[in-house]
C-alpha cells in the first residue's frame, strides 16, 4: 500500500504533555480541548496546553487530595477542580482579583457529582447522580449563585461544548437520554429520547454504555451517535453507527445508519463533517458521508463506508532534545494502541506517550479511490480544503491517459456551476437585501460566505481550460466539445458567460479554420454577444472576411456608440480593424489622424504606420487639395519619425489639376 493510499493523517504539530504516570495525572477539557498534566496533586505544579496556546499555562496549587476532574471555564478565567464527591473548588485567575480558593457544595442531599461542565467564561453546570445544577460564578465575590436546577437520575453524561448540549444517561438499562441547552445564563430542557438497544437473550442484562455515545455537529445540526454492536441473535452482518438527530426544536429522530460490516472495538471521530470509524482489531480506519446518497427505506437512510478501509498515515514521534540527539531517527509511533482515547470532534490522546493529536483528512489520494466521477465530486464539494484537488480532478479527466467521456465531463461541469449559482444567488439576495435597507434587520444579515466550494470561471479557465487548450496532442474536437460543453453548463445554471471564455473557443476554432462552425456559432448565438467578442472578430478579418460584419452586426445589437468601439479597437491594437469600421459607417473624414497615427507607432510594426499615415496624406488631399498635415493636428512627431524611416522622398506630393 502506496502513501498516497491513506487519506487520514495525524497532525503535524501535536500537543505534547507528560506522560501519565503514578505521579502525573492527565486530564482533558473537552470545551476548551485543553490537556492537564497534575503533578502530586498540583503541588509540584499544573501544566496546561491546549492545541492553539503558544504558551502553556503553569501554576501550582495545594495539595488537598486527589483530583477527579480540572477545567478552566471559557477564556481561561476561573479555575475550577473536583477533589470529592459533594463539592467544587475554585481559583480566580483573573487579573487584580482575589487568588484565595473558594467551595461550592451541590445542594441536593445525598447526591454525589459525577462532574462538571463550563458553559460560559462564568457559567457552570454540576451533573451529579441525582439531577443536574446550573450556576452562575461571581469571581469578584468568591460565590456561586444558583440559577437552575433540575431533578432526574443520572448514571453518566455527555457535554458537545460546539452546540452547549449535555446528554444525561437515565433509567436502569442507561439507555432513555435528556438533553439539556445552555445558553446566556439560561438552560432549557430538550425532549428525551431512547435508544434502541440490539436485542439479547434474557439471561444478560444489556445497558447502553456511556462508552458507545459520542455527540458531534455534522454539517450544522447535532446528531447523537450510537455504536450498535452485533448481537449473536439478530442476522446482522456486523456492527452499525445509528445517527439520531437532535434539533433545538422538536423530537429527536433516528436518521441515518451506518454499516461497519465487522465486528469488535471501535472509536468514533468527526473529521470536515465525515464520520470515521476506527477499527482496533484490523488497525485501520473508514469514513462516511451523511450527504451522499444512501440507500432510503423510508424511516432512515443506510450508509457503506465512502472508501475502502485505510490505515492512518504510519506516523513518526520527532525524537526532543538537543540538536546533538535529534540526529537520531524518530520512533514509528504504534497507531490504534489500546492506551488511546478519542474526543469529539477530531482529538485523539494517547496518555502513555504523551501526545494530542487532531485527526485530518487528506483529499489528494481520495482521487485515486472513487473512480466514480460524480460521487467524487459531491465528495470533494463538501470539504473544507477543496478547491485545489477539484481543479486537480478537472485537468486529470482531460487529460489523455485519464480522459473522461464527456457525459461525465458534464456531469462534473453541472456538479461545479451547481455550487457556484447557489453562491452567486446568495450573494445577490445579500446586495438586494442591503440596498433596500434591510441590513439592520433581525436576525442581522450575514454576508454569504464563499467556501472553497464556489469555482468560479476565472478558476476553471486558468487552472482547466487553459492549459487543456494549449496542449497540441488533444484531437481538435475532443477541445471544442469541452470548451462548449462547460458554456452549455454555464447557460443551464443561468450564469453569465464569461467574454474569455468565448475567446477561448473562437481562438480555438480559428487555430483548425474551422470558421463554418464559428459562423454557426454566432448565428445561432450559441456564444452570447459582448464588447470584447466583436472585437475579436473584427481582428480575424483578415483570416476570414466575413468576421468583420458578423462583428459589426453584433455591436449594433449591444447598441454599442461607435467612437466607443473605436476606442476598443485601437486599446486592442486592432488600429486596420478600427480604420475599416470607421470606413464602414462613413465616419472617416472627421478622425483624429493623431490618435491612429499614435496607436499605429505604439505597435512597433513599421509597415503597418505606413499604411496609416499613406491612408491620412490621402484623406488631406482629398479634403484640403494638399497631403500635409495642418499644425492644428499636432502630427509634427509622426511626420518626422515617417521622414526618419522611410525618407523625405516617401512623403505625398500635392497633386495639381
Amino acid at each position: 500500500m502506496g502513501g498516497e493510499d491513506y487519506y487520514l493523517e495525524l497532525c503535524e504539530r501535536p500537543v505534547q504533555f507528560e506522560k501519565a504516570n503514578p505521579v502525573n495525572c492527565v486530564f482533558f477539557d473537552e470545551a476548551n480541548k485543553q490537556v492537564f498534566a497534575v503533578r502530586s496533586g498540583g503541588a509540584t505544579g499544573v501544566v496546561v496546553k491546549g492545541p492553539d496556546d503558544r504558551n502553556p499555562i503553569s501554576f501550582r496549587m495545594d495539595d488537598r487530595g486527589e483530583v477527579k476532574c480540572i477545567k478552566f471555564s471559557l477564556e481561561n478565567k476561573i479555575l475550577a477542580v473536583q477533589r470529592t464527591s459533594k463539592t467544587v473548588d475554585f481559583c480566580n485567575f483573573i487579573p487584580d482579583n482575589s487568588q484565595l480558593e473558594y467551595t461550592q457544595e451541590c445542594k441536593t442531599k445525598n447526591a454525589n457529582i459525577l462532574g462538571f461542565c463550563w458553559t460560559s467564561s462564568t457559567e457552570i453546570v454540576f451533573i451529579t447522580d441525582q439531577g443536574i445544577e446550573f450556576y452562575q460564578v461571581l469571581p469578584e465575590k468568591r460565590s456561586l449563585k444558583l440559577l437552575k436546577s433540575h431533578n432526574i437520575n443520572v448514571n453518566w453524561y455527555m457535554y458537545c461544548p460546539e452546540s452547549a448540549v449535555i446528554l444525561l444517561s437515565t433509567t436502569v438499562l442507561e439507555n432513555v437520554l435528556q438533553p439539556f441547552y445552555f445558553r446566556a445564563g439560561t438552560m432549557s430542557k430538550l425532549p428525551k429520547f431512547e435508544i434502541e438497544l440490539p436485542a439479547a437473550p434474557k439471561s444478560t442484562k444489556l445497558s447502553l454504555s456511556e462508552r458507545d455515545i459520542a455527540m458531534a455537529t455534522i454539517y450544522g445540526q447535532l446528531y447523537v451517535l450510537f455504536l450498535r454492536h452485533h448481537s449473536r441473535t439478530s442476522n446482522s452482518t456486523g456492527a452499525e453507527v445509528v445517527l439520531y438527530h437532535l434539533p433545538r426544536e422538536g423530537a429527536c429522530k433516528k436518521m441515518h445508519i451506518l454499516k461497519l460490516n465487522r465486528t469488535g472495538k471501535f472509536a468514533l471521530n468527526v473529521v470536515d463533517n465525515l464520520v470515521v470509524v476506527h477499527h482496533q482489531d484490523t488497525e485501520t480506519s473508514v469514513i462516511f458521508d451523511i450527504k451522499l446518497r444512501g440507500e432510503f427505506d423510508g424511516t432512515v437512510t443506510f450508509h457503506h463506508p465512502v472508501l475502502p478501509a485505510r490505515s492512518i498515515q504510519p506516523y513518526q514521534i520527532p525524537v526532543a532534545g538537543p540538536a546533538a540527539v535529534t540526529s537520531q531517527s524518530p520512533v514509528p509511533c504504534k497507531l490504534y494502541s489500546s492506551s488511546w482515547i478519542v474526543f469529539q470532534p477530531d482529538i485523539i490522546i494517547s496518555a502513555s506517550q504523551g501526545y494530542l493529536w487532531n485527526l485530518q483528512v487528506k483529499l489528494q489520494p481520495i482521487v485515486n479511490l472513487l473512480p466514480d466521477k460524480g460521487r467524487l465530486m459531491d465528495f470533494l464539494l463538501q470539504r473544507k480544503e477543496c478547491k485545489a484537488v477539484i481543479l486537480s480532478v478537472c485537468s486529470q479527466m482531460l487529460t489523455e491517459s485519464d480522459r473522461a467521456t464527456l457525459p461525465v465531463i458534464a456531469t462534473v461541469f453541472d456538479k461545479l456551476n451547481h455550487e457556484y449559482k447557489k453562491y452567486l444567488d446568495a450573494e445577490q439576495s445579500y446586495t438586494m437585501a442591503v440596498e433596500a435597507g434591510q441590513s439592520r434587520s433581525n436576525p442581522p444579515l450575514k454576508r454569504p460566505v464563499r467556501t472553497q466550494a464556489v469555482v468560479d470561471q476565472s478558476d476553471v479557465y486558468t487552472h482547466v481550460l487553459s492549459p487543456f487548450v494549449e496542449n497540441k496532442e488533444m484531437p481538435h474536437k475532443f477541445v471544442i466539445a469541452v470548451l462548449m460543453e462547460y458554456i452549455r453548463s454555464l447557460n443551464q445554471f443561468q450564469i453569465t458567460v464569461q467574454h474569455y471564455l468565448h475567446e477561448l473557443v473562437i481562438k480555438t476554432l480559428v487555430q483548425h479554420n474551422l470558421f463554418y462552425m464559428l459562423h454557426q456559432f454566432l448565428q445561432y448565438h450559441v456564444l452570447s454577444d459582448s464588447k470584447p467578442l466583436a472585437c475579436l472578430l473584427l481582428s480575424l478579418e483578415s483570416f476570414y472576411p466575413p468576421a468583420h460584419q458578423l462583428s459589426l452586426d453584433m455591436l449594433k445589437r449591444l447598441s454599442t456608440a461607435n467612437d466607443e468601439i473605436v476606442e476598443v479597437l485601437l486599446s486592442k491594437h486592432q488600429v486596420l480593424a478600427a480604420l475599416r469600421f470607421i470606413r464602414g459607417i462613413g465616419g472617416h473624414d472627421n478622425i483624429s489622424a493623431r490618435k491612429f497615427l499614435d496607436a499605429a507607432k505604439q505597435t512597433d510594426d513599421v509597415m503597418l504606420f505606413y499604411t496609416i499615415f499613406r491612408f491620412f496624406e490621402q484623406r488631406n488631399q482629398r479634403l484640403r487639395g494638399n497631403p500635409n498635415f495642418t499644425p492644428g493636428e499636432h502630427c509634427e512627431e509622426h511626420v518626422a519619425f515617417f521622414k526618419q524611416v522611410f525618407g523625405e522622398q516617401a512623403l505625398m506630393r500635392p497633386t495639381t489639376f
